[in-house]
C-alpha cells in the first residue's frame, strides 16, 4: 500500500477536511486520525500540513473553532459552519464530476462499454 503525500492531495485537502468535520467537531490530531482511518492508511498527513489548512478554512469562515478541556488538556476543536457545509457539497459535486470524467477517459467507466464507430 502506498501512502499519499500531501502534494498528491493538492486541491483536495480542503474538501477532505470539510468532509471529516461534517460528522462531528474534532481537534486537529483527531482529524488526522479520521483521515488515516477512513482511507485505510493511504492518507497519512503530517500535522504541519493539516493545522495550517484548518486555520485557512477558519479564516475563510468555513470552520469555526473553540477550546475544549479533555483529560486536563486544552484542545482547539473545529466544526463546520453553514458556509462550510455548502462548500463541502460543492466539493462533493465537483469531485464526482471529475472522477466520472477521468474514469470515462481511462476506459473504466460506463462509457467504455459503448461501441464506437469511427
Amino acid at each position: 500500500m502506498q501512502v499519499m503525500r500531501a502534494e498528491a492531495l493538492k486541491g483536495h485537502l480542503e474538501g477532505l477536511l470539510l468532509a471529516v468535520l461534517r460528522e462531528e467537531p474534532l481537534h486537529g490530531y483527531a482529524v488526522l486520525e479520521v483521515l488515516r482511518e477512513r482511507s485505510g492508511g493511504q492518507i497519512d498527513l503530517p500535522s504541519g500540513t493539516v493545522y495550517p489548512a484548518l486555520h485557512r478554512l477558519e479564516a475563510m469562515g468555513l470552520v469555526a473553532s473553540g477550546w475544549s478541556q479533555v483529560g486536563g488538556r486544552r484542545r482547539r476543536v473545529y466544526q463546520l459552519t453553514d458556509d462550510g457545509v455548502r462548500t463541502l457539497e460543492e466539493h462533493r459535486r465537483s469531485w464526482q464530476t471529475m472522477a466520472k470524467a477521468v474514469s470515462t477517459v481511462m476506459n473504466v467507466g460506463p462509457a467504455a462499454t459503448r461501441s464506437r464507430t469511427v
